[in-house]
């Protein structure tokens, strides 16, 4: 019996055959369906080695040893560890609006591929869940799909991990976060979320690996991440697929 991955190489190869592939940015003709072009790729800002520990913001140059940057060392998270695949340029923003408002949801398959190598190190756990940042509910059905629980799905899917969209659930609507300051944010998403799990004790001692589409200042996961805590979750990482890592280039 042929595999889902097996499956999905068949499809996208009869599709390929009708459909010439386009660039997931910027649509030109490339060689494989949801895959960037050279300029497009050489325009990623793709956060490697050497990162923060923790945090996974992006050091310009390796000072050895296991790094720690000084944001983390003045206010220590309270998530595990964090890790991105690029900072918030223009090609990953791009690829963010087509998943999130132009209703590209193919794009996820390639987005969770490339997160599943950034958070490498936080999906060793073969027993942990993979937990998305919920939508209100409201906003979920006008958009018809939550991006991060798309997201989230392909990474439990590609790393044979425990997928579990409903775990948390925002349950108060809350302004667009975007044009929002830091305080503004954190103020908007305070109190929105909540456990959908009767049996908290469940949660003891259990890793989660919290998915979102982008970082920007963090107050989201934040808050999502304080609910969590609050369930004695053992340990927490979070993986998003870009990162604003210069507050001074948010534009969003």
């Amino acid at each position: 019996m042929m595999s889902l991955a097996s499956w999905r190489k068949l499809a996208r190869f009869g599709l390929d055959l009708i459909i010439p592939p386009r660039c997931a940015a910027c649509g030109k003709v490339v060689s494989e369906a949801n895959h960037l072009c050279g300029t497009c790729w050489s325009g990623m800002e793709w956060i490697d080695q050497p990162y923060c520990s923790v945090s996974g913001l992006p050091f310009s140059y390796a000072l050895g040893g296991e790094l720690v940057h000084p944001s983390v060392l003045a206010e220590p998270p309270l998530y595990d560890r964090a890790r991105a695949v690029t900072a918030f340029g223009e090609t990953a923003r791009r690829l963010v609006h087509q998943l999130k408002y132009y209703d590209r949801t193919d794009l996820a398959e390639v987005m969770g591929r490339w997160m599943v190598r950034a958070g490498a190190d936080c999906l060793t756990d073969p027993d942990c869940w993979i937990v998305p940042v919920p939508l209100h509910r409201g906003r979920f059905w006008r958009r018809r799909f939550n991006q991060s629980a798309l997201l989230a799905k392909e990474i439990a899917l590609q790393s044979d991990r425990t997928f579990k969209p409903d775990l948390l659930r925002r349950v108060r609507r809350t302004r667009q976060q975007v044009g929002l300051s830091e305080a503004e944010r954190r103020s908007n998403v305070e109190g929105a979320f909540q456990l959908n799990l009767p049996d908290r004790i469940s949660l003891s001692g259990r890793s989660i690996v919290l998915i979102d589409d982008v970082w920007t200042t963090g107050a989201t996961l934040d808050a999502c991440v304080r609910v969590l805590r609050r369930a004695e979750v053992e340990e927490i990482c979070i993986i998003t697929f870009a990162r604003v890592v210069d507050p001074t280039r948010m534009t969003i």
